[in-house]
Formats: C-alpha cells, structure tokens, sequence
C-alpha cells in the first residue's frame, strides 16, 4: 500500500514538472512505465540544479556530485533535499521546488525497482549529471565553439536518456536485446534529435536565463555573431545558419524513426511512445523553418490540433514500417537536409 501511495505522488509529480512526459509515459507496458518515470524525475532534478541561474558553479558541481551518489546509494536522499533546498533560488518553480523537496520518495521508488532498471538510470544520471557540470564552465552567451560541442551536450543531456530507454527496452524484451547493437547508436541520434529541437525552438528563452547553446563555428561562418543575436536576428545569414541546424536536426529524427522501426512491429506501446514525441519535433522544427526570424517559443509552438494529429496518424501507422516510412517523409517534406 506504501508503495502504490509511493507510486501516485511520483504521478502528480511528473504531472507537474512535464505535462507531456506525464501523457506520453502512459504508453510503456506497466514493468517499463515507472521506472521511465523514475528516470525522467531524476533527469529533471539534475536540470533545476544546471539550471538555477543563482547557483554558484561551485554549488551546482558539488549537487551535481551528490545527486550521482544518491542514484549509487551513498547518499542520504533526505539530506541532498535538506541542502539542495536551502540553496536554491527564488527563481526556481516551485514545481521544482516541489521535486527536490520529494528526493526521498523518488529514491524509495528507485531503490524497489530491478536491479538492471536501477543500473541504466545509475548510469544515465551519472553520465548527465557530470557533461552538465561540463558545460556549466562555457554557458554564456557567445554560444558553445562548434558543432561538435554542441553535439556533446546534446549527448550529455539527451543522448544518453536514449542509451538509458534501450538498456530498459533490452532488459524487458529479449526480442529489442538481439537488436541492441543496431539500437544502441541509433537511441543517441533518438535523444540527440529532440535535444535539438529543443535547443532551437528555446533560443530565446535560453537567452534570458543567461544561456546560449547554438554553436559558433556555424553561425560566424553566415556572418552572424551567436552573442548579438538579438541584433542579428534579421540577418540574412541567421536563417541559413538555421537551416543548416534544422537540417542537422532533421537527420537524427531519421535515425530516431530508423531506431522505432527496429523495434517489434507488436509492441505498440513502445513505439508510441518514441513516435509521437518524434512525430512532434518534426513539426515543431517545421515550424521553425517556416519562421526563422521568430523571437519567442510561443510563436513556433505546434498547436493542439498538431499534436492531436501526430497521436492519430502515428499510432494509426504504429505497427506498419512501410507507413511509418511514408507518413514520416511527408510530415518533414519541407525541411531542408543535413549539410
């Protein structure tokens, strides 16, 4: 009973921190939906830590270090919530706030999952808790040197997370574990390819938060300085050093539908759950492409009727590749290819 009780808040908290993690992960058969959930709150607790901008970088690598030991067992999940709380600044959500202040349950959780789901999350928290610390050094607003840093804190914040779903995908079926050696480079262009949307679609509100994620080398080569962007949004070269990202973008959205038609074409569930939040980033980077010069997330967001339209079609196409194949070439139709 403690458990289920256990089980319903770590719901609301998802609730509140992501609404559309919290409709999606529904999808997952039961065995795999906690755990994902899990996982994501944690994720989500090492981002409020990376992302308070009143937060010493000093602070934010010593949580960031004690959250991994936390997930690792050698940490108290009551005191890394006591003394993360006491320090976080008012410019936190108190959603967030709210999170924090539930690291034990969330552990509690945790600790009664199986020991190979406690070893992927292990895993994946580590690897995204240290890469942010990493990144923490060069935030600013210049922008990060080129794309390859880019491509690293992608990794970093979403790759792994893909690492993280096929090691939990390979351990519930035997089947998705004889594709693994396929699927294992594919999931990082899976997480990769969302990172990415997001980093584009959120440029501006990245740049009032004191962050600036786009890469240099791409942006000073079309004549546009990543620091001035505010000045520099009308500028031709903005839009096509855009372009060049969306179609980076575009390219790891390939591999990520590539990565959901190697898994069983009857685990629907699973497929749903990559498809529909794929089938929204190819939108949302049309919709960015349509409107280069945009100044707020709001004026690219896809509407509820996109959304609404992404869940039919691709769960109508779920089981059938060759649908996938098609449905997913018209939906990104008008975006340009990688460089």
């Amino acid at each position: 009973m403690h458990a289920e009780a256990d089980l319903a808040v770590q719901t609301e908290l998802l609730e509140g921190v992501s609404r559309s993690f919290a409709f999606t992960n529904p999808q997952l058969p039961e065995s795999l939906r906690h755990a994902a959930a899990n996982a994501y709150l944690l994720c989500r607790i090492a981002d409020t830590i990376e992302d308070d901008p009143g937060l010493p970088f000093a602070r934010k690598d010593e949580f960031s270090q004690r959250l991994t030991a936390m997930v690792g067992d050698s940490e108290d999940p009551q005191s890394f919530a006591d003394d993360l709380a006491a320090v976080l600044s008012s410019d936190v959500r108190s959603l967030d706030r709210e999170l924090v202040a539930r690291a034990p349950l969330v552990m509690r959780i945790n600790r009664a999952l199986p020991q190979a789901q406690r070893q992927a999350l292990a895993r994946c928290v580590g690897i995204m808790a240290a890469g942010m610390t990493e990144f923490q050094e060069q935030r600013g607003l210049a922008g990060l040197a080129d794309s390859g840093q880019m491509e690293r804190y992608c990794y970093f914040v979403a790759g792994v997370v893909g690492e993280m779903l096929t090691e939990l995908f390979c351990d519930y079926s035997a089947r998705i574990e004889a594709q693994r050696e396929r699927l294992m480079p594919l999931a990082v262009s899976y997480g990769q390819g969302l990172q990415m949307t997001n980093i584009l679609k959120d440029i501006w509100e990245d740049r009032r938060r004191g962050a600036c994620w786009l890469p240099r080398d791409v942006f000073l080569a079309e004549g546009v300085d990543p620091a001035r962007l505010p000045e520099e949004r009308r500028n031709p070269g903005f839009a096509i050093a855009l372009a060049q990202l969306i179609g980076i973008a575009r390219a790891h959205l390939d591999k990520a539908l590539a990565y959901i038609k190697l898994l069983p074409a009857d685990e629907t569930g699973i497929r749903r759950y990559c498809l529909w939040a794929t089938g929204m980033a190819v939108l949302s980077l049309r919709r960015i492409h349509d409107n280069p010069h945009f100044s707020s997330e709001r004026e690219v967001r896809i509407s509820r009727s996109q959304v609404r339209g992404v869940i039919v079609s691709t769960s109508a196409c779920a089981r059938y590749n060759p649908a996938l194949s098609l449905l997913f070439a018209w939906l990104g139709r008008s975006l340009p290819s990688s460089p």
